[in-house]
This record gives structure tokens, C-alpha cells and sequence, in this order.
């Protein structure tokens, strides 16, 4: 995140002000140190850790600042929205939350929309905009990709982050944690079948076994709100046109995915879907030349690729008069 907003604000001729998030600021303060070793001149990148109502919203509104690019959730999205528009109506581009549609047709190479689906949803223990929380199966394949999902998760290993083995980490914090675990009492109290895990690791930790639902509903918790966390939903679906609306039915439009094997159907229902990202056969396949951005709330302008200097940069037209006839 650091990287996706400094590198193209800097090679445009801007300098920056940095401020990481206060749970994860020890990254981006030994990102300044290589930049003052690499002889970066003085006040060119600026980091500033700090809490988001203090350093953050100073950020948002001040009156010298052109530009804010934000990572982070929707509601402080509208929040820097409403500072800029309040002060000196700074450029605003934000990448905000997400619950990301996958649908996975009968045609599909199942064990690949197994794995990636679930590394999807999984991956940083959930903790990712573009987590794969809402996967859609047709219903021809679709307990037979419930059980192999609950076979490939029981071979995730949790531990020590710092440990190669481990591929399986802690929530960032007792709040991310709590929340977590209310919405997966919120969809065993709702109906969904939990399938795998929904539990904590230890007593005291903030580990959080990798969570598998099936027989999810659209109008349950877990199916609406961005957990943030590593649970996968299953749902099912009996033809194309419902998965692609049911995939649209959210305030949400970050990236999504379609398994298939016919790649007319892929282009098709790719064009279908209210997302800034589709992914085919693959997911999180994330390149630096690529463009990423959502729709509706998950925010606005892009990312990556020669868009994100269009952000970084400003239009404007001089003309000349050449002669007294021109």
C-alpha cells in the first residue's frame, strides 16, 4: 500500500506526507529509513505515525495538502470525503472495503477454484480489501466443492508468522478479533452451516481458526458486511443470470472472479459484473502495469499502471497565438 501510492506520486514530481496505519506503522518507518539512506533530499517523503482522528483527519483537511490517496474502510473513506470538501476540496482518490463475488460454474477446473478461492479468502487471515468472502457454486458441483474446501483448509497451518512453515497468522487486534468472531455466531445463529473451524486458537490469543460456512443466504451477516477475517461463505446458484445478480447485489464493487473453462462465458459474465477487477481462473494475480480500483463503495480512482499517474498529476491547456490571422 505504502509502495502503490508513493512510487507514482514521486516519479509525477509531488512530495508526500505518509501516514501508516496505526496498527502496522513499523513497515513504513524502515521504508523512510532506506529513503534516507538511499539520499532522498530532506522533505521530500515524510512519515508521520499517528491515530487517524488526530493525524489523520489533519491530513484530510489541510488547506495546503492537494491530494489524499486512502486505503481503509468505507466509513473513514466518507470521512476524508467530507474534510476535503469542507476545506480546500483536495483531489480524493480511496480503495476502501470489499465482499468479493467468485462464481464458480459446474465446467470449471474444480480443484484449481477450490484452492484459489480459499487462498481468496484466507489470505493475511483475512485481513484484505480483496478477500474472496462470497463464493458462489453451482449447484451441480456444489457439495462436492464444500467438501473438498474443508479437506484443503484442514491442511492450512497456523503459528508463528515469522515461521516459513506457517501460512495461517493472528487478526491484528482484540477489536478486529471480537468482530470476527460476533459475525461467525452471527451465522450460526442465522442458519449457515459452519463446516470448518469458527473457533479461536488458544484462550488468549488473537489466532483464529480458518472458517468455513455453507448454505449462506444473501440476507445473512455474513453475507453483507466485510468480515476481515478468514471466513469463506458458500452459496448456490442454478443459473448464470442469478449468480450474476446476486454477485451485484451489494454496496460493494472492489474485484471479483469466474471459474469456467468456456471463455466466452468468462468475458460475458466478466462484463456483467459491478467490479473494478475480474479475475478468471485465478485470483489476487495483482501486476504493477494493472489498474486497480472498485466501484460504488469501495471507492474511486485507480491504481497501478499509467492510471495512477493520471491521479498524481494535473491537465492543463496553454494556448498561443501564433499570427495576427490564426
Amino acid at each position: 500500500m505504502f509502495m502503490w501510492k508513493m512510487a507514482p506520486a514521486l516519479s509525477c514530481g509531488n512530495t508526500v506526507v505518509i501516514k501508516p496505519a496505526e496498527q502496522t506503522p513499523l513497515t513504513a518507518l524502515h521504508i523512510g529509513a532506506l529513503i534516507k539512506e538511499a539520499g532522498f533530499p530532506p522533505g521530500v517523503v515524510n512519515i508521520v505515525p499517528g491515530f487517524g482522528p488526530t493525524a489523520g483527519a489533519s491530513i484530510a483537511s489541510h488547506m495546503d495538502i492537494d491530494k489524499v490517496a486512502f486505503t481503509g474502510s468505507t466509513e473513514i473513506g466518507q470521512l476524508i470525503k467530507e474534510a476535503s470538501a469542507k476545506s480546500n476540496l483536495k483531489r480524493v482518490t480511496l480503495e476502501l472495503g470489499g465482499k468479493n463475488p467468485c462464481i464458480v460454474f459446474a465446467d470449471c477446473d474444480l480443484q484449481l477454484a477450490v484452492e484459489e478461492t480459499q487462498k481468496g479468502a484466507v489470505y493475511n487471515q483475512g485481513q484484505c480489501c480483496t478477500a474472496a468472502s462470497r463464493v458462489f457454486v453451482e449447484e451441480s458441483i456444489y457439495e462436492e466443492f464444500v467438501r473438498r474446501s474443508i479437506e484443503t483448509a484442514k491442511k492450512i497451518i497456523i503459528g508463528d508468522p515469522l515461521d516459513p512453515q506457517t501460512s495461517h497468522g493472528p487478526q491484528i487486534s482484540r477489536k478486529q478479533f471480537d468482530k470476527i468472531m460476533d459475525l461467525i455466531e452471527s451465522g450460526k445463529e442465522e442458519g449457515a452451516r459452519l463446516e470448518y473451524g469458527g473457533a479461536a486458537v488458544g484462550e488468549k490469543s488473537l489466532f483464529i481458526q480458518p472458517t468455513i460456512f455453507s448454505g449462506v443466504k444473501d440476507h445473512m451477516r455474513i453475507a453483507k458486511e466485510e468480515i476481515f477475517g478468514p471466513v469463506q461463505c458458500i452459496f448456490s446458484f442454478k443459473r448464470q443470470q442469478e449468480a450474476i445478480e446476486r454477485a451485484n447485489n451489494s454496496k460493494y464493487g472492489l474485484v471479483s472472479a469466474v471459474f469456467t473453462t468456456s471463455m466466452d462465458r468468462a468475458l460475458s459474465v466478466s462484463a456483467a459484473l459491478e467490479t473494478g477487477t475480474v479475475w478468471i481462473n485465478c485470483y489476487n494475480a495483482l501486476h504493477a502495469q494493472t489498474p486497480f480500483g472498485g466501484y460504488k463503495m469501495s471507492g474511486n480512482g485507480r491504481e497501478l499502471g499509467k492510471y495512477a499517474l493520471a491521479e498524481y498529476s494535473e491537465v492543463k491547456a496553454v494556448t498561443i497565438k501564433l499570427s495576427e490571422t490564426l
